[in-house]
């Protein structure tokens, strides 16, 4: 029993760098492959139309501000003139009518006085608005990253009214993350924390490590729901992913992954090969023929754990050194010497004798 997928390489994290203004790259500050630092400029977008907007606000602001500094002025005067009736009008020098023109007065000017502190509020979200879109036109990075694609060239236009436009993208290469397609029909054996390894195309002959860390809930199709269902006869794939250290950076974004799950392990084990087992299992027993000290062979019933059908774990029934006959191409047979796997464990989900270094 084995448990096979091809997986996909890709960055831990991957980031598309964008703009949120439109207008012009006027110069971009980093080429394909920099490394670059969170903070660290990316891209510079013409910002002309967004300084005039700034400029704008700030004249907007200085205005509503001039404007309180006249219905302050207007508030002191009314607040005197209300306070030189009001003790007039106590001592019954001055008509009740005037005393209380002077207090609507009064009244008149703190309301503006409230309606232009408002005015300086919006004024003030105004200008912090467009302060922050001038801000916008240079691109920073997000955060520590290599740049991987470059989008947008320089003197290149974007929009960002359509939807945002991508500069550059940058990816954290140290670590990545392996996305595997594991068939429906082998993922209920799948679970997060088992071994797993996988060799790439271009290096079949070293094995890179790591632990499943999660199994995707849902096939990856449920993202097209909504469009045409796929026929019943479509297979379906769940994906599993782990992680790997890449520090070296040979790992590259993009790279076909031969992926291998293990379900089971056994180190230091006694092992035949599978064909020398015979008949059915009935709980893990086997039948076996075994060659004795005299040559003649003798039919003893072994317990075996881990089988991969090509190496086969003995658990009781044969001791280290016996040998067995095993079945050969055409139906010829012969035999084989037990032995003990310490270096090369058995496993289960992957190909026989192959163990962590």
């Amino acid at each position: 029993m084995t448990v096979l997928a091809t997986g996909t390489l890709e960055p831990s994290r991957l980031v598309s760098v964008g703009a949120q203004v439109s207008g012009q790259v006027k110069r971009l500050h980093v080429e394909l492959g920099d490394v670059v630092r969170a903070g660290d400029p990316i891209a510079e977008i013409d910002s002309r139309t967004q300084t005039n907007t700034v400029s704008n606000a700030q004249a907007g602001l200085a205005n509503v501000r001039a404007q309180r500094a006249s219905r302050q002025a207007d508030l002191i005067q009314a607040q005197r003139t209300f306070d030189r009736l009001k003790k007039l009008y106590a001592e019954g020098a001055t008509s009740r009518s005037e005393f209380e023109a002077a207090e609507a007065q009064l009244s008149n000017a703190r309301a503006d006085m409230n309606a232009v502190d408002a005015q300086i509020r919006q004024a003030s979200l105004t200008l912090n608005t467009a302060e922050t879109n001038l801000g916008y036109t240079r691109i920073l990075a997000p955060m520590d990253g290599t740049v991987v694609a470059i989008v947008t060239e320089e003197g290149q236009t974007v929009n960002a009214n359509q939807s945002a436009p991508t500069i550059v993208k940058l990816a954290q290469l140290d670590k990545m993350t392996v996305s595997a397609e594991v068939s429906e029909a082998d993922v209920e054996k799948v679970t997060p924390g088992q071994t797993v390894y996988f060799t790439t195309l271009g290096n079949p002959g070293e094995r890179h490590y790591a632990k499943l860390r999660a199994i995707a809930p849902a096939p990856e199709s449920i993202e097209s729901e909504g469009q045409a269902s796929s026929s019943a006869a479509s297979a379906v794939y769940y994906n599993a992913l782990f992680d790997v250290d890449n520090q070296d950076g040979r790992l590259k974004t993009g790279m076909t992954a031969q992926v291998y799950v293990v379900l089971a392990s056994a180190r230091d084990a006694l092992a035949i090969p599978s064909s020398a087992l015979e008949g059915s299992s009935r709980d893990g027993v086997y039948t076996v023929s075994v060659v004795g000290k005299d040559g003649k062979t003798e039919q003893r019933h072994v317990k075996i754990g881990i089988n991969t059908n090509v190496v086969a774990e003995v658990l009781e029934g044969l001791k280290e050194g016996e040998e067995v006959i095993v079945a050969r191409a055409a139906g010829s047979t012969g035999t084989t010497t037990i032995d003990r796997r310490s270096r090369n464990p058995i496993m289960m989900g992957g190909p026989p004798g192959g163990g962590q270094p």
